[in-house]
């Protein structure tokens, strides 16, 4: 669509010499989610991938778990008073046979980081709603020195990112590091979701031999989306948030943070590393 950067006058200061130039930056717009004709969510993200983000966040919410789920995904009007098509507003549409949860009170629990509810609801809100449980028989077993190369594999897959230095990114990689799928959005919740819900479209859930690594921290969101997808590996270049080892934990999930070179912290599901020495306490 041709909206992924923008161009801004900027004025830069180098060693003391003033300059005018036009810099490239990353768009950030909103997209709101209807479900069957029902508006259910905004959220800011980088214009492309639409429908690939939009069935991801419904994977996330535990409403599509297969190809079959999905009906269609359009564009609709948007908010203009004279009805023009911004592409901000799309509307999905489920198969017939699907259940729709109560979304609202779910999203209230387990999504919004605003929230103020419990630790224990937010697991409780996963573990009932999970459609994949992270059954990767036998276990996905990586080695160390395999996780430190994918940082830099999904640096550069990075095409916006390279000209902005404003996007975050997550990849997709196989158990033996081969690079599947990369999306780049404003927001890292929406980069995991485009992701996902390109799997979805093909048709490739549960992702359940799959490493996926995300270029900022782990939140609890991230974790959950993982989970929700089936995927065992989560690995991050920054840090984990409490809650996200908690769910790991809880779910069997494999949790890296500061992926960073050859270090790295494993932080639940040990088990999938392969380490060459037990660790010392």
């Amino acid at each position: 669509m041709g909206r992924v950067t923008e161009r801004r006058k900027v004025i830069r200061v180098r060693d003391g010499a003033v300059s005018t130039r036009p810099d490239t930056l990353v768009a950030e717009e909103p997209l709101e989610i209807r479900l069957n004709g029902k508006p259910l969510a905004i959220t800011m993200r980088t214009p492309g991938d639409d429908f690939a983000l939009a069935a991801g966040f419904l994977v996330s919410e535990g409403v599509l778990a297969r190809g079959a789920d999905l009906r269609n995904i359009v564009y609709c009007a948007g908010a203009t008073a004279d009805g023009v098509n911004t592409y901000n507003v799309v509307d999905v549409r489920t198969a017939p046979e699907v259940v729709i949860p109560d979304i609202t009170l779910e999203r209230n629990v387990y999504t919004t980081s605003s929230c103020g509810l419990c630790g224990k609801a937010s697991l409780d809100a996963v573990r009932t709603t999970a459609r994949w449980p992270i059954a990767d028989t036998p276990p996905v077993l990586v080695a160390p020195e395999l996780l430190a190369l994918l940082p830099d594999r999904l640096r550069a897959a990075q095409r916006v990112f390279e000209r902005t230095g404003g996007l975050h990114g997550a990849a997709l990689f196989s158990e033996t590091g081969e690079l599947l799928d990369v999306r780049e959005d404003v927001g890292r919740h929406n980069a995991v979701d485009k992701l996902v819900g390109r799997a979805l479209q093909n048709d490739a859930l549960p992702l359940s031999r799959t490493i996926l690594l995300v270029s900022g921290r782990a939140s609890f969101e991230l974790a959950q989306k993982a989970v929700m997808a089936g995927v065992p590996v989560l690995a991050a270049v920054s840090a984990p948030s409490s809650l996200a080892v908690d769910l790991a934990a809880e779910t069997g999930l494999t949790l890296v943070g500061f992926l960073r070179g050859a270090s790295m912290n494993v932080y639940a599901g040990e088990h999938r590393v392969a380490l060459e020495t037990a660790p010392q306490t």
